[in-house]
């Protein structure tokens, strides 16, 4: 298992445009994607998960990252969040 963590830089936080290509991102590996904030868990692969979250500018998330091809994963969503987040 693989742990990433971020802080959103985003002004807007995690809002529904980011959140959607989040989840198509995250729907492209097998491994188990997981976000976390505070104590709520959701799956990268469910848009109402990430957008549950409600997760502002200056919120800590943990992603995690389970299966086969979760180093790929880890590397592209944590791109993914530096660069849209």
């Amino acid at each position: 298992m693989k742990e990433y963590k971020y802080v959103i830089t985003d002004p807007e936080g995690i809002h529904a445009r980011p959140a959607g290509l989040l989840v198509k991102a995250a729907k492209e590996f097998t491994s188990d994607i997981k976000i976390a904030k505070d104590d709520k868990v959701m799956s990268c692969k469910a848009i109402f998960g990430v957008m549950g979250l409600g997760a502002k500018k200056g919120d800590e998330v943990t992603l995690t990252f389970e299966g086969a091809d979760e180093n790929e994963a880890c590397e592209a969503i944590s791109k993914f969040m530096q660069e849209n987040l």
